[in-house]
């Protein structure tokens, strides 16, 4: 199995300096679509974690040249999804650490929580 030094998690500060430098990334929300109606992170690409496995086709596609962060409430179901996606050999995957509810605390307050 292939390995990366690319560390497991993402803290919201990093990720608020990628979006803002423009890098190359993909934001994948991995909660349900009901969570992603009352709060998300723009941009960001809704692919609940159930729907993961099916769609690993279609995210290697988009995450192709990019960085893939994976973002869901706490953290929790975004380290998870993670760690399965790298044993694929998505070796760019990481999670935002605390999920959407530190980005709103740290990041953007306009973003709601929940």
């Amino acid at each position: 199995m292939p390995t990366t030094d690319l560390p497991l998690e993402i803290q919201a500060s990093e990720l608020a300096r990628l979006l803002a430098d423009k890098a190359p990334i993909l934001l994948l929300d991995c909660r349900e679509d009901y969570e992603h109606q009352i709060a998300r992170i723009i941009p960001s690409e809704l692919i609940p974690m159930n729907t993961i496995p099916s769609n690993l086709n279609r995210i290697e596609g988009l995450a192709e040249g990019k960085q893939l962060i994976v973002y869901c409430h706490h953290g929790v179901r975004s380290l998870n999804t993670v760690v399965w996606l790298r044993r694929q050999g998505l070796e760019n995957a990481v999670s935002l650490t605390g999920g959407i509810e530190r980005w709103s605390m740290e990041i953007d307050n306009t973003i709601p929580r929940y």
